[in-house]
């Protein structure tokens, strides 16, 4: 019996930056009151509480979710209200070396946007995240920049690189995220799994960045059970299965009080 389901945000649950839908909101307050709900994005916490957070159902249990921002880096728990457990932030140094380093590759690669919405580098405490149309670009200008991933690719080859001490994967619709070495999906997953009591077997993670380089790709180094998906609307099918999967009577126990 699975007992935790794991998601990823941006391009799982909801479009890029954008909110989850009245539907997945539903969805979500529907699968909290059967199992145990995290949720592990490149995004720092004031995304999470506007993409998820203030759109769920007011009967949503809350003591059933976990909230871990920056890939992991970071960790909130509802109880009674939310509290940062841990960060795993960067020292002034790590985050010179950084950004320096991320505005040559991003120089060197010669992918050049011909517009970027804000600023195209965000310092997250836990994590440097590059955005390659800027932080406000449209939807779907960044779906149409790098859909196959190919120009974050030889950014992050560049990275790798140049910053071998740091872990860095490619995420959301233009995104590159950098964090310290070790921390990324894999360890917010082994993170849940000290703090909840829940065994990696328990657990599902559903994310649309499962590839070789992604950032939902450090998952599969956990052992637990994925579930690659293409958007939200995929992601709706997966939730109905497991919710409808956890409700399912136990044929056994129903067996004995006949």
């Amino acid at each position: 019996m699975k007992k935790l389901i794991i998601f990823d945000l941006d391009g799982t649950l909801a479009e890029s930056k954008a909110a989850i839908d009245p539907e997945m909101a539903v969805l979500l307050g529907d699968l909290l009151q059967v199992a145990k709900v995290a949720i592990i994005s490149g995004g720092d916490w004031p995304q999470f509480q506007k993409q998820v957070l203030s759109n769920l159902p007011a009967t949503a249990n809350l003591s059933h979710l976990s909230i871990l921002p920056t890939c992991g880096t970071k960790y909130y728990q509802y109880a009674p209200d939310w509290k940062l457990l841990y960060a795993e932030n960067f020292t002034a140094d790590e985050k010179q070396k950084i950004l320096l380093n991320l505005e040559q590759a991003v120089v060197l690669s010669g992918f050049t946007p011909a517009k970027v919405w804000g600023e195209q580098i965000e310092d997250r405490g836990s994590q440097i995240t590059f955005s390659a149309l800027g932080q406000q670009a449209p939807l779907e200008a960044k779906k149409g920049w790098d859909p196959d991933f190919s120009k974050r690719k030889v950014i992050k080859a560049k990275l790798d690189l140049s910053l071998p001490e740091f872990s860095i994967q490619m995420g959301g619709a233009t995104s590159i995220d950098i964090t310290k070495p070790g921390i990324d999906k894999a360890y917010g997953i082994h993170k849940l799994e000290e703090t909840l009591k829940i065994s990696i077997t328990e657990m599902i993670f559903i994310g649309d960045a499962l590839f070789e380089g992604g950032n939902d790709h450090p998952a599969r180094k956990t052992g637990v059970v994925c579930i690659s998906v293409k958007d939200p609307q995929e992601t709706k099918k997966v939730i109905e299965t497991i919710i409808a999967c956890l409700t399912i009577p136990d044929k056994s126990k129903s067996d004995e009080n006949h």
